[in-house]
Formats: C-alpha cells, structure tokens, sequence
C-alpha cells in the first residue's frame, strides 16, 4: 500500500484544479449573480437548478439534496473514486507531482510521473487500434461485428478497434511516439519475450478498458483468425494501471445512468455490454476476465447509492426503492452455477440483488441479434431476487411430488435460507421456502433453516450493518470525505433574525475584504441559532478576519474556506460548505460592499439590541436604594449601549 498523500500536495491539487473547469464537464453552469454559479444537479433529478458553485472558494454545494463539498469531494462522488484516488486523477490532470509519506513512491513499483506517461501510452494505442479497424486486413474483425449486428457508429462509440497480426505495428507506433520500451513493458501494450519486446494483442478485435474518469488503462481482445492458438480473449496483465479486480468494463459509459437510476446491470462480455446499451439498458457493465468481487461491489456502491439496507425490497414484486445490482446469467446449468457463486459471495448488495435469466441460453448479444432490443430491455424487466432464483435452482433438482423429494430439497434448501446474512428477510424466505415445497407446518421449515444454520456457523451480521458499510465505504462508516454527511439543522423560515445571521455568515466566508471590522467584535453568543454559532465559533478558531484577509489578498480564497472547515469538524462542515456556496441576494457588482457592511452592521445592531433589552430587565429586577453603586454601574452600561447602537445606525 502506497503512503498518505502528503497534505501539501493535496493542497496543491485544490489550488491547481479549478473547480468550475471540473464541474463543468458534467454540469451546464450560468451565472448566478455575483461569483457565483448554477446548474441542474448531477446527484438527483431536477428541473429547476439548485445546485451552485463558487470559483473563488473552491466549493460546490446543492440545495435541493444536500451535497457538497471541494473540487475534490466532486470527483470523488461524481466518479465513484476514494479520496487518494481522486487526488491522484487531479493532479494528473493539472500537472501536481505528489508525494507519499512512506518515501516517495506513488504506488508500488511507479516512479514519478510514470502513470502519466502509461496513460498517455494507452491513449496513443487506442487511436491507433481504432484507425487499423477500417484497415484492409480488418475485414474479418468488421465481420465478427456485423454478425452480431454492430455497425460501424456502434464500433467507434464503444472505441472497438484491431490490432494488426505483426509482432510489432504498436510497439513501432509507439517507439515514434517517444514511449521508450520500459515504459510500453510496464503498460501491458507489449509483452517481453528472449528476442525481444513485441506486441501483446495480434490479429484480435481490441476494446478499450476504461476508469470510470474515463482514461483508458488496458485492453480486453477477443481471436479472430484460427491460426491464433491464444486464448478466445486475452487481457492486459496486471499493472500499476491495470488490475482486473476493480475495473468494469463500460462503467465509464454506465456511469451516469447508475447514478441516475441507482441500478447496474452486471453482463459477462464486451458484446453483451454493447448490446445492452444499444437496447436502451445504459447501466449495463461487465467484469474483465474474472469474477464480480469486493472491489467491484465497492466500485458500484459508491455510484447507486447503495445504502445496503434491505427496507425497500418488495418480494411480491421484486421492486426495490434502494439500489439494484442485477446479474445476467444464462438459464442452462453454468449460468444457475454462476448465481450459486455469487450468492456465495459476500453478500455485499444481498437486499437488493437480482437476477435476470433468459431461458433459451443466449447472451443479451444474440438476444439483441435474434429477438431485438426489446427483448433485451424486457429480459433487465423480468429480473428476480437472488435469493428466490438460488432457492428455486436448488429446489428443481429434487422431485417435490414425493414426500421424500420434499425432505430432500428441505435439507439442501435449508442452508441457502440460514446464509442469508439479513436476519430480516431470513423469516420471509422461510415462509416462502415452506409454500415452494408444499410443507403446511411452517415450524418444520423453520427448525431445518435453524438447526442449519447452527451446523455452518453462517448467519451472521445483517447486511445493512456498520460493519458492512464501513467495510464497502457506505453509510454509517463514519467518514465525510464527500462532505454530505448530515450536520446540525439549518435554522431557516421567516426568522429575520436567523436569516441577518446566516447571511452575515455568508459573507464572512466569500467576501471577507468586504466584512467590517466590527464583525470581528461579535461576542460568542451573537450568534443564537446553534448551527450558526458553531460556525462562528470555527471562524474565530481560524482566526477570524486577520487571517481571512491575508489569505485573500494573498490570492487564496480557498485556503480560507479550508481553515474554517478544518475548525467546524465533520458534523459542520456541510453546513460551512452551503454557507461558502449559496448566492448573495445582492447581485450587482457595484452594491456588493454596501450589502455586505450593511448585513454585518445588522447583525451588530441586533446584538446591541439584545443586550440592552436584558440591562434593561435587570435594571427592572435591581433595588436601587439596597445598592446604589450596582444600579448606577448598571444604567451606565445601558447608557452606553444605546449610544453605540445610535452611532451604529448613523453610521449604516
């Protein structure tokens, strides 16, 4: 494992990475009054834009679903990436050369700015297969597509390209390029053998395998000609790039539609993934070369939502108001063998896990091919829960018209229902086992589930356990690296009062030169909202507006946002992040500094207010003739309060 990034170079990629520029691939931005900007929400369905950005602190934040956060909590939640992963991207996007705690060394085996370079050797390579696919000596790469039904549009949008049957067309390509052969060894594009370096992929059809950034990391080649003796497909090897275990291929297509529909559809090929999308089914991905594992179940988490929980399932319907995973397996023995195997996993989406199978055999590729896009979209429809297809699977082996059948297919069905690992549908599961096999006594059912279940030691925690969301980095795990966990309630309504704070709050963060001074004369209970006082109190922890104005005129606005973030904690922060984003009422340029001193002024005023009316309680409660010296010290103060607020006003 490579080191923590080092925080200077986290910070520089913040710097570096201009937020609007990010945001704005994926989101349609306009301006929204002064600094600010505005679009529909990548995060959840809108018609009218509530999600906002402000360039000059480096922060985004939605109204309507609550998240926010930096440039970098934006491709961590948009790209379903881990924080140093999303570092990482970044700074290979801006040109920030990081470096780890542990000595240097970005990942095992990686020397500075090697991934860069490999990147960029992938993309070269990528042009290059696809340009060889309208080759002559491609024909019968165009032909395997036709065949399936693949046009020409539908190679270039899934990136489909040829590689030629020489032993070194890339492998010169690149060499012109300026990749030296280190470089394209450690890639994965060539392979090193006792005559030398020559291409890896030869006479094959080739498909870009990509990040879900969308940067190309290896290559996935299926044979065409029989004198290959190679594999039917043949993958990159493993690489700094490249590991098989956490990439999918089509997720940087699916991407969106996931995270739109909270549903992916798991398929076994390069051609099931084409045919799924050219059907209409846009969640469509597929593993490369192995099983659907952790890795790739905390890949997908992290884009559906996926909160593990099993509330919403529906067994009557198979509907589920959570995310879906959806497996499509063939309906002959391998495919039923495919379904056991990833019941057998750990059960990391089990609430919410179906399986859509098609009878005869085929693929969703020759699905689509002989039967057409409905066909495809309708065999997504006719997914099952899991766990019923398991059950009924193990069941049709046995004969149930016998009461030995039955006692038979009891004990081998009693396991799969005792390894549901939610003890809340365990009980539904038994009750439908028990109508499955025509047994009335409910109660044997349970005991055969129960007695199973003691002699595997398998019923374990429910899967919308901490355990599991910290284990797959869901909800309850305890972190905010998206920045969207759930802070104090911010006070709104119509409180004038709640509202002159917040927007004096505003201020402070995204025009601190603007800010009186008299802001930094607030007491700690000027503030009466707690939401409100808690971010105060982590703006004077930051050191108030001394230290906002040297950071701003230092031309770091963003640091300053960051300091008082770093003073609020994780149960603030989202609120200090809304703050730093939402739009002035003001918009026009020229009225921005009278806005913002008369809002502080305000606040101030209110504060003075407040105190007076509790001198003037206590004066009320005060004997005077019991202690003159009190009441005379006490009317003094009121005095000369209510002479502060007259020169405040005056002065407004």
């Amino acid at each position: 494992m490579a080191g923590r990034i080092r925080r200077e170079d986290v910070e520089a990629v913040r710097e570096r990475a201009r937020i609007e520029e990010v945001v704005g691939a994926h989101v349609q931005l306009k301006s929204a009054g002064v600094g600010s900007l505005k679009g529909l929400c990548p995060f959840h369905d809108e018609r009218s834009p509530s999600f906002h950005v402000r360039p000059t602190v480096g922060r985004y934040h939605c109204f309507g679903c609550g998240e926010g956060g930096d440039v970098i909590a934006f491709v961590q939640k948009i790209d379903g990436l881990g924080f140093a992963e999303a570092v990482e991207y970044l700074a290979d996007r801006v040109g920030v050369q990081l470096r780890y705690e542990d000595g240097g060394a970005p990942r095992p085996g990686e020397e500075p700015g090697r991934r860069r370079r490999l990147l960029d050797a992938h993309k070269v390579a990528e042009e290059f297969y696809r340009e060889q696919l309208a080759a002559p000596a491609a024909a019968a790469g165009r032909q395997f597509l036709a065949e399936r039904g693949f046009d020409r549009s539908a190679a270039e949008q899934f990136g489909v390209g040829f590689a030629p049957q020489g032993w070194d067309g890339l492998l010169r390509h690149l060499r012109g390029r300026g990749f030296t052969e280190a470089e394209l060894v450690a890639s994965g594009l060539v392979s090193q053998g006792q005559r030398g370096v020559y291409d890896r992929f030869r006479g094959r059809l080739v498909w870009p395998i990509r990040e879900v950034t969308g940067e190309t990391v290896g290559f996935g080649a299926r044979r065409l000609f029989d004198e290959d003796t190679g594999p039917k497909y043949l993958n990159t090897p493993e690489t700094t790039l490249y590991r098989k275990s956490q990439v999918l291929y089509g997720l940087d297509l699916a991407k969106k539609e996931m995270q739109r529909e909270h549903k992916v559809v798991v398929v076994e090929g390069y051609t099931d993934v084409m045919a799924m999308h050219l059907s209409g089914v846009g969640t469509a991905v597929a593993t490369c070369g192995t099983a659907f594992g952790p890795d790739h179940a905390r890949i997908v988490r992290r884009l559906i939502g996926d909160g593990g929980g099993s509330a919403g399932v529906q067994l009557a319907t198979g509907e589920s108001v959570g995310g879906e995973v959806i497996f499509t397996f063939d309906g002959d023995a391998a495919g039923q063998k495919a379904a056991l195997r990833a019941f057998g996993e750990d059960q990391s989406f089990a609430a919410q896990t179906f399986v859509a199978v098609e009878p005869g055999g085929m693929d969703p590729c020759e699905l689509r091919q002989h039967r057409g896009p409905d066909a495809v979209r309708a065999l997504v429809g006719s997914r099952q829960p899991l766990f019923e297809f398991v059950l009924r699977s193990t069941l049709a082996a046995y004969d149930l018209g016998t009461a030995e059948g039955r006692i038979a297919a009891l004990r081998a069905a009693a396991p799969v229902v005792a390894g549901i690992r939610d003890t809340a549908l365990r009980p539904e599961y038994t009750r439908l086992l028990a109508g499955w096999l025509g047994i009335e006594d409910l109660e044997t059912v349970r005991r055969a589930v129960s007695s199973a279940g003691r002699a595997t030691g398998r019923p374990g925690a429910s899967v919308g356990s901490d355990e599991n969301a910290r284990r797959f980095g869901g909800p309850g795990d305890g972190r905010a690296q998206n920045g969207t966990r759930p802070g104090p309630a911010a006070p709104g309504g119509r409180d004038p009062v709640a509202q002159v704070e917040r927007t004096a709050l505003e201020v402070v963060l995204q025009e601190p030169l603007l800010v009186p001074v008299e802001f930094d004369d607030l007491a700690a209970d000027a503030f009466v909202a707690p939401a409100h006082r808690a971010v105060h109190e982590a703006v004077r922890a930051a050191g108030g507006l001394a230290t906002a104005r040297d950071l701003v005129v230092a031309g770091d606005a963003t640091a300053w946002v960051g300091a008082v973030l770093e003073q609020a904690g994780d149960t603030v922060q989202p609120f200090v992040t809304a703050l730093a984003v939402a739009p002035l009422p003001e918009d026009r340029p020229d009225a921005v500094a009278d806005y913002v001193r008369g809002v502080v002024l305000r606040l101030v005023e209110i504060g003075f207010t407040r105190h007076i009316a509790e001198l003037r309680g206590r004066l009320q409660r005060m004997d005077a003739a019991a202690d003159p010296a009190a009441y005379q010290a006490a009317f003094a103060d009121l005095v000369s309060l209510e002479g502060r607020r007259r020169l405040l006003r005056d002065s407004a």
